[in-house]
């Protein structure tokens, strides 16, 4: 119990210093986002015009910081996130809402099947060191080290293109209506294959590699011969021993990618143009849209720290010894 007391008592600490952190951040930005709108304007806004937008925006204030900082907490235990500047007048979280369930859909899928065949398959390679399985490492090693938005450039290169399957950008077709019919899904499912495949193969290799790694320590511990010497089967070892104590590096990094997952794979989604979280934090940050920045932010942070926390749960109920020091 006094474990998860420390815990708990870290994260409500760290989450704290994220949201100041989150409220200074964007206010260290040079402009703001009448500056950003003038610009995009060609200077073709007058004077008038400028001032009804600094009022409109409610940027007309000249409180100081840290009386701004006070009522974003006060906003912030009020569930208030704030009106954003590009979407005037839609609430934050009525804009986040609109593009987290792409992001989860995307992102959360292709963790979860990347996470489960990489750790699988590095189960496998490392038990099986030396088998034809040895051949994928170097395979896995090269795609490992290519970033992301790196590969799904060369996907988009090589897979979409005209009369292609594979779309090379958006979330769904163009004529299609958003809804829960046929056509819609159809065109959804379809235009986040390539993104997901991205995903898919760039973080699989990351799981194999390290996976495997583990496997190979642990295959040389004592409790392992000892396990052989019982003559337990080679299939309850391999899972029962080595695979479910190699296993613990893994569940840190998985819930770090679960956190990650709000986040999305911003890189990815600018490269496809997906509606996701990350393209519309891309969005914000070229606006100067601050309640929107300072609200993706935040989501991003307590799904992290939910995340870890996930993660000291789990192992707690994965490794005794974890226990016994709580």
């Amino acid at each position: 119990m006094s474990y998860l007391l420390r815990r708990i008592a870290f994260y409500v600490l760290t989450a704290w210093a994220a949201i100041t952190i989150n409220f200074f951040v964007p206010r260290l930005i040079p402009g703001d986002p009448v500056q950003a709108l003038i610009s995009k304007q060609r200077g073709q806004l007058n004077a008038d015009a400028i001032h009804s937008l600094y009022v409109l925006f409610g940027l007309d204030k000249q409180d100081p910081l840290w009386h701004q900082y006070v009522e974003y907490l006060g906003q912030l235990l009020r569930g208030d996130l704030g009106l954003s500047f590009t979407f005037f007048p839609s609430p934050v979280s009525e804009v986040i809402s609109t593009s987290l369930p792409w992001t989860l859909a995307l992102v959360g899928v292709t963790t979860v099947c990347s996470f489960l065949l990489g750790t699988g398959l590095g189960v496998l390679a490392g038990w099986r060191r030396g088998s034809w399985v040895d051949l994928v490492l170097p395979v896995t090693t090269f795609i490992s080290s290519v970033p992301y938005f790196w590969f799904g450039l060369i996907m988009i290169e090589l897979l979409a293109g005209p009369n292609s399957f594979f779309p090379s950008s958006g979330g769904y077709d163009p004529g299609v209506v958003p809804g829960w019919d046929i056509d819609f899904i159809g065109s959804a499912v379809q235009h986040s294959l390539l993104p997901a495949l991205t995903i898919l193969i760039s973080s699989m290799s990351g799981w194999i590699l390290s996976m495997r790694n583990m496997m190979v320590t642990v295959s040389s511990e004592d409790y392992i011969t000892v396990a052989h010497a019982k003559g337990l089967t080679d299939r309850r070892v391999m899972l029962g021993y080595a695979a479910r104590n190699a296993l613990l590096p893994n569940v840190s990094g998985f819930a770090l990618s679960l956190g990650l997952i709000v986040g999305g794979t911003l890189l990815v989604e600018i490269v496809f143009s997906y509606p996701g979280v990350g393209f519309q934090l891309f969005q914000a940050v070229g606006a100067k849209d601050y309640p929107l920045m300072q609200g993706i932010f935040l989501i991003i942070t307590l799904s992290v720290l939910a995340a870890n926390f996930i993660a000291d749960l789990a192992y707690l109920v994965l490794d005794p010894r974890t226990r016994k020091e709580g």
